[in-house]
């Protein structure tokens, strides 16, 4: 009977295979509009201008402050050291580590010497600027470094690696951080990509569109620490994940009863 049916309906047995080759047909259509970045990279000649990266401190920010000059022995009152671990150390300030300033939710921190400190709201330059000015009253001609430690971005959604990466010099772009994780995959929006900032306790939030080049100049191409970007996923990653997880086993299963019918049909 079956070996009938197929024999009296020929097209309909090349019925699956016909659908195979539609759905792989659509599943490999993708316009270049939806993939490339930066598609009008031309126009950034005309509309290059200078921009600069310039972080600024926040509460909860970790600032490593080191203080420095010609007479070490009169600097070292300026400096946070780390608990003694033992008698040497406590005998010694040189062997002891610079210990981490945690900036208070005033944006304050508490200084050795100095006491409270307005720190919040200024960039790193000018800190160190204004923490010579006012060690310079005690120390000739003191030298300040200061780092924040805590400088980290948070890349999630359609990306090969996400999660959250620690930024040693304070300066990363939004394309450097999707290189840092793996790059978009080929369900991410390029042209819906959300940035989070905090700025003063509020979240702040911007789509950006990185198939155009105006991003280049957008005050989120610099990342600021705490960032997180949101890669979206595409309209077929999200219809795809309404989908059976099961529909991979039934397609095999399909697969293979249409392979036991031809072999069928054979004999």
């Amino acid at each position: 009977m079956l070996k009938t049916f197929l024999f009296l309906n020929p097209y309909k047995r090349c019925l699956p295979f016909l659908l195979l080759v539609f759905v792989l047909l659509l599943s490999s259509c993708a316009s270049k509009k939806d993939i490339l970045y930066m598609q009008d990279i031309e126009k950034l000649a005309e509309e290059n201008k200078e921009m600069y990266n310039n972080p600024v401190i926040r509460p909860n920010d970790m600032l490593v402050i080191n203080v420095s000059a010609a007479d070490m022995e009169v600097a070292m009152p300026f400096n946070l050291l780390m608990p003694a671990r033992n008698l040497q150390e406590a005998n010694s300030s040189f062997n002891r580590e610079i210990q981490a300033y945690i900036v208070n939710n005033d944006g304050t921190i508490e200084f050795p010497v100095l006491g409270t400190m307005e720190v919040g709201g200024l960039t790193r330059q000018e800190l160190i600027q204004k923490l010579k000015e006012e060690i310079g009253k005690h120390i000739v001609n003191p030298i300040i470094n200061v780092r924040i430690t805590n400088y980290k971005v948070t890349v999630l959604g359609e990306v090969n690696r996400p999660g959250t990466y620690p930024i040693g010099d304070e300066r990363i772009t939004l394309l450097e951080a999707i290189g840092m994780a793996g790059d978009m995959n080929i369900y991410g929006r390029r042209d819906n990509v959300i940035v989070i900032r905090e700025n003063e306790g509020i979240k702040e939030y911007k789509i950006i569109d990185i198939t155009k080049s105006d991003f280049l100049q957008s005050d989120y191409y610099y990342l600021q620490q705490n960032d997180v970007v949101y890669v979206q996923p595409n309209g077929p990653q999200i219809q795809a994940s309404a989908y059976n997880r099961n529909i991979s086993a039934y397609v095999s299963i399909s697969s293979l009863l249409i392979s036991v019918i031809l072999l069928i049909d054979r004999f």
